[in-house]
């Protein structure tokens, strides 16, 4: 689910990692959120196959094909570790065609604390563009501290959420009947220094019975096949970004549907310019490690 499309411009790129990561990833935020969502979640690994579903505007593309390989493993007590790597094929035309290799490493402490993250991203045959950094939130506020792309200490404010929370926290309102979530978030996007504002809209439970006209790996599994599921639209927006009209236009958005343990499946990541559907190919449940 929180990295990218590394076809597009690396800022973009980079979001659609953490999206992708957000949604896949799950952890315990602490607190209300946690007594919210106390159920166990999984420890996994999913490859989604990416495709083009359409494409409109000025930067129409003619077509996109690509893979994410997504690991999940960790406990509430050990914390939660994600490994992420997505290669990815854009065409727009003409003989122009774009291949990006991303890939990152994360790691955060149930009770959100601190985030750890590494990220390398490469388009063509340009230099790698890592990022690598921690964010640890003590009282109201939250400190940066940058190795690449270079060293930088900065201090965020303490409301903002990494990305286990995230999905936390989107969990926990899906279970309290809750349609509508508004989150900041970061998670080392870019150049280490962004953060989104996010809108999460989340549509009326999907129980594991229901018949589903196009299965997957995930909804034949036996351990998914009772696991209440939500649909999630999350739009991403600049942190500071001005409204055009009264409304601010999202970076891009991103669909799926949420699993109670954490999974996603039937991702549509929206880039105003182009849509890419992400379908679970392969589905695999890792063995869990309770807590001491």
């Amino acid at each position: 689910m929180a990295r990218s499309l590394p076809i597009l411009p690396r800022e973009t790129g980079s979001r659609l990692r953490t999206l992708a990561v957000a949604a896949l990833v799950t952890g315990i935020a602490g607190g209300t959120a946690a007594a919210a969502a106390s159920g166990a979640f999984l420890p996994h690994q999913a490859l989604y196959e990416l495709s083009l579903m359409k494409s409109r505007g000025s930067n129409a593309i003619n077509s996109a094909r690509g893979r994410i390989l997504y690991s999940f493993t960790g406990n509430a007590c050990e914390g939660y570790t994600s490994e992420f790597r997505q290669v990815s094929e854009m065409n727009s035309g003409e003989g122009k065609v774009t291949l990006s290799d991303l890939r990152s490493t994360s790691w955060e402490d149930a009770a959100g604390k601190t985030y750890r993250f590494k990220i390398d991203s490469r388009t063509n045959d340009s230099d790698s563009s890592p990022v690598d950094g921690i964010a640890e939130r003590t009282g109201d506020q939250i400190t940066v501290k940058l190795k690449q792309p270079q060293t930088k200490t900065f201090t965020l404010d303490g409301s903002t959420v990494f990305p286990t929370e995230q999905i936390q926290h989107i969990i926990a309102a899906a279970r309290e009947g809750k349609s509508v979530l508004e989150l900041s978030v970061y998670d080392g996007s870019d150049n280490g220094e962004k953060v989104f504002n996010t809108l999460s809209v989340i549509g009326q439970p999907i129980p594991g019975d229901r018949t589903i006209a196009s299965p997957d790996p995930s909804t034949e599994n036996d351990v998914m096949k009772s696991m209440t599921r939500w649909p999630v639209t999350v739009s991403y927006y600049e942190h500071d970004g001005k409204a055009n009209d009264g409304e601010q236009t999202p970076v891009y958005s991103m669909s799926f549907e949420l699993f109670e343990n954490g999974v996603s499946r039937a991702l549509v990541l929206d880039y105003n310019d182009f849509v890419i559907s992400g379908a679970l190919g392969k589905f695999d449940v890792k063995d869990a490690k309770p807590c001491k």
